[in-house]
């Protein structure tokens, strides 16, 4: 059963999540310093599907993610979320995307002196009545949905533990309950396992290629290693210097295809499973 068929299912007392295509169009990005960081980028995801974006450091992976929830705006061209054009909206409405776009990063972002429960609830924000927000009094709906999202990585017994005390990995995973709580059409990943441990790092991106097909989540994860992308990404996109130089299926890319995306032949520092063997 492919992702999208299962998109309809409801799992875990979960109610179905409707995943949404993404369309990137001649999409150039230009930082206030001359920078290009994309350069005439095109790219269409359908929806349900999952994508790992692979390239150097400085080659647009974070861009490129960033664009599709308006946090970095475009140059020019356009891009579309669900057939929402992201560059035209502002406000209420830009909030209202945001609030579809789970988002997880690198840092974690956790409140650290709070509990892990009180964490992922405030994926519950766009959801719940301001006063309930400002005084932390959640309904029960919302502490179930948050219940929820923390069993689906496994973590559910660390509920209310200071997220301060848990190791990186499991606050990453804490992370991604937290975006799981909005109910997102969307999954964006930047760089989530960078700061793990190669163990932890095959958790966490289990548990985003177990949302991606449980769940039918689009999915979109940057990754430096190139073996992770490789076993998660069932469809691979490489960027270099802002610009598309592959995109097919992750277990089609070779050497000869990351040279292209790395400009240089692999060294230990681009397998995760290298590393992980020093």
């Amino acid at each position: 059963m492919t992702a999208q068929d299962q998109a309809g299912q409801v799992t875990h007392g979960e109610p179905a999540t409707v995943p949404v295509d993404i369309e990137l169009e001649d999409v150039h990005v230009t930082y206030r310093n001359g920078h290009h960081a994309l350069r005439g980028v095109s790219l269409s995801i359908p929806a349900g599907e999952m994508v790992a974006v692979v390239g150097l450091s400085g080659a647009g992976k974070s861009t490129l993610i960033r664009v599709i929830n308006g946090l970095v705006p475009i140059t020019s061209g356009s891009v579309r979320v669900g057939g929402r054009r992201v560059e035209a909206l502002h406000g209420r409405a830009l909030r209202d995307l945001r609030s579809e776009i789970g988002m997880i990063f690198q840092g974690f972002n956790l409140t650290g002196r709070t509990s892990v429960i009180n964490n992922v609830l405030v994926g519950r924000v766009h959801s719940a009545p301001t006063w309930r927000t400002m005084t932390g009094a959640y309904s029960a709906d919302d502490v179930e949905i948050a219940m929820q999202c923390l069993e689906r990585v496994d973590i559910v017994e660390k509920a209310y533990q200071r997220a301060s005390t848990l190791s990186g990995g499991q606050q990453q995973r804490v992370a991604i309950a937290r975006a799981l709580a909005q109910r997102p059409k969307v999954m964006l990943a930047d760089e989530p396992v960078a700061s793990l441990d190669p163990p932890t790092s095959h958790v966490v991106m289990r548990d985003l290629r177990r949302i991606n097909t449980e769940l039918g989540l689009t999915v979109m994860v940057n990754l430096h290693f190139l073996d992770l992308a490789r076993m998660y990404g069932r469809r691979l996109v490489g960027l270099r210097e802002g610009q598309i130089v592959f995109d097919g299926v992750g277990a089609d890319a070779d050497e000869e295809v990351f040279e292209r995306i790395y400009g240089r032949s692999l060294t230990g520092e681009d397998v995760m499973d290298a590393r992980a063997s020093l």
